[in-house]
């Protein structure tokens, strides 16, 4: 089978798609968690599906209608980056339209993709707009859809501008697109918010090369790339091990995942507004009534001077995670690692930004330990390092990291320069499952090439929506080789 993405994939058609209404949306200026992406790839995320029963040309005319559907609800998606002589970015609303495209692959089947240990470079072939850095939305189209033919299968894939969405609005766009197409009366999601009045909004200006930033990495060097599955009982099993938990600490610890879940419920965008109110009043009982500083202590005894913090699973993996890789990558004791984490910043922003603000809205939050610590202290004590450095994100953090970025515009430098960088993008809790066309839910979720180098992993959800987790691991050859030999990481792995 030959190896190259462009020997696998025949392109058989390219159109524009344009919004079926017309926008009524102004500019929306780009703020300081869109511009830093003005240098990185476009998103590209897409679903694998069964072959639909229907024929190609049926397939593909219904979803350019629900495309253009789509894009009615999400203007800024048929749009164009313009730069005023002022040097701001905008994205000008102008109904100019998405690249659609349709490829051909029909000598691969769904085995093709899913049976390899590693990620195969067909993969690759299944997106559009490869490798476009996303200042070319000056030029170019905002979002590309291009729906792949397999023998028994079609893959449906998205590439959008990453300084016009994050993850959050690239997951609301993808679900509504899907949502359309299967014919629903009514859009379940509310309508984003194109509100551009926060404290991301900025007059501070950036400042380009001519022609446009470049990616801060290599794209040439070699990768392996791999999908590890975590079946919740080994999710559940690690982030026990990281609490030490005990029976004496059983009912804390119940209490204190009954929050967890609260938590994510009133932050979680799936769910309407009146659900996230709900579970914010339960959340905020329970950390008032039932965790109390004493957490809770027996009447006539003093509180603990110290309340033992509960760490959540999604922690737990990455310190076991972090710890893997650094191990695998056989680095020198002192030597400063790096992990990375993109955290939401909607609910964490005082005034809080719609959950379906429409944007970037992401900050990526560094948690720095030198290699001998990650690997001679326990699991515990690198996930505290994690949750400690999350925690500490709040309204005053957020603010501080834009005030830092006002006072020296820059684009975000993706990669891992001095090679002990780990980078944790994405989110188990996005809904990428959620994507039914009309006639299923796909069998997986993968992603292109774009914005891929040594120690970058992204975390979907598991397909069964029972809190499985799937880590999408790129390291070089020879660490993806040692993290595949590593007894303690590969033990949580499903097989």
């Amino acid at each position: 089978m030959p190896s190259s993405p462009s020997d696998l994939i025949q392109l058989v058609s390219t159109c524009t798609v344009f919004p079926d209404q017309k926008s009524t949306l102004g500019d929306l200026k780009l703020s300081v968690s869109d511009l830093p992406m003005l240098s990185c790839h476009y998103i590209q995320k897409g679903g694998l599906f069964t072959r639909p029963p229907l024929p190609i040309d049926s397939l593909l005319a219904l979803l350019r209608r629900g495309l253009s559907r789509a894009l009615s609800r999400f203007p800024p998606l048929a749009g164009r980056l313009t730069t005023d002589p002022e040097g701001h970015v905008f994205l000008t609303c102008n109904d100019a339209g998405a690249d659609f495209v349709h490829a051909n692959a029909g000598h691969l089947f769904v085995r093709d993709v899913l049976g390899p240990a590693h990620v195969p470079d067909c993969v690759k072939g299944f997106f559009a707009l490869d490798r476009t850095v996303s200042y070319s939305g000056h030029f170019g189209p905002i979002l590309a859809v291009q729906v792949t033919e397999l023998a028994d299968g079609v893959f449906i894939g998205c590439a959008v501008n990453h300084a016009v969405t994050d993850g959050t609005s690239f997951w609301n766009f993808f679900n509504t697109f899907a949502e359309v197409c299967r014919g629903v009366k009514r859009i379940t999601r509310p309508r984003p918010d194109f509100s551009r009045d926060s404290a991301l909004i900025s007059t501070a200006v950036l400042k380009l090369p001519e022609g446009g930033p470049k990616v801060t990495f290599s794209g040439d060097t070699p990768l392996r790339e791999r999908i590890f599955s975590f079946s919740r009982e080994a999710v559940l099993r690690l982030k026990d091990r990281t609490n030490k938990n005990d029976e004496e600490n059983d009912v804390v610890r119940s209490q204190l995942s009954a929050v967890e879940f609260l938590g994510k419920l009133s932050n979680d965008t799936v769910y309407g507004q009146n659900d996230n109110k709900v579970a914010s009043i339960l959340e905020n009982w329970l950390k008032t009534s039932v965790l109390k500083p004493s957490q809770q202590t027996r009447q006539g005894e003093q509180p603990a001077a110290k309340t033992t913090v509960e760490i959540s699973s999604f922690q737990s993996l990455s310190a076991l995670l972090w710890r893997a890789v650094t191990r695998a990558r056989k680095l020198p004791s002192s030597k400063k690692t790096t992990f990375r984490m993109a955290v939401n910043c909607r609910h964490r922003l005082e005034p809080k930004l719609d959950p379906y603000y429409f944007g970037n809205a992401i900050q990526s939050v560094p948690t720095y330990a030198s290699a001998g610590d990650v690997l001679s202290r326990d699991l515990r004590w690198c996930a505290e390092q994690l949750n400690s450095s999350v925690r500490a994100h709040d309204s005053e953090m957020v603010r501080r990291f834009v005030e830092d970025w006002e006072s020296e515009p820059r684009c975000f430098p993706l990669g891992n320069a001095d090679g002990a960088s780990i980078t944790m993008g994405s989110s188990p809790r996005f809904p990428m499952y959620d994507n039914d066309f009309g006639w299923g839910r796909p069998l997986a979720v993968r992603s292109g090439r774009a914005n891929k180098f040594d120690g970058k992993i992204s975390a979907f959800p598991g397909r069964d929506g029972t809190g499985t987790v799937d880590l999408e691991v790129v390291l070089s050859p020879e660490t993806m080789a040692a993290l595949e030999s590593d007894s303690e990481f590969m033990q949580y792995v499903s097989s």
